[in-house]
C-alpha cells in the first residue's frame, strides 16, 4: 500500500491492517526459521510496511 492510501484510511482500518501485517510476519518468520521461504524481500518489505502504519497511527493519535 501506498502512505496516501494509509494516511486516507481511519485509525480501525489502520489498526486491522496492521494486524493482518503483524501475522504475515509470523508466518514469514516461521518460514525463515525452517528454511522454507523463497524471498527474503517480502520479510524486508512487510517490517517496512508495519513501520509505515505504526508511524501514521501515531500520526494521527497525536492530531486529536
Amino acid at each position: 500500500m501506498s502512505v496516501r492510501e494509509l494516511r486516507e484510511m481511519d485509525l480501525k482500518d489502520l489498526k486491522r491492517e496492521l494486524h493482518a501485517l503483524l501475522r504475515i510476519q509470523f508466518s514469514l518468520k516461521m518460514q525463515l526459521a525452517t528454511q522454507q521461504i523463497s524471498n527474503l524481500n517480502l520479510l524486508k518489505n512487510n517490517k517496512r510496511d508495519i513501520a509505515r502504519i505504526k508511524t501514521i497511527i501515531t500520526e494521527k493519535l497525536s492530531a486529536l
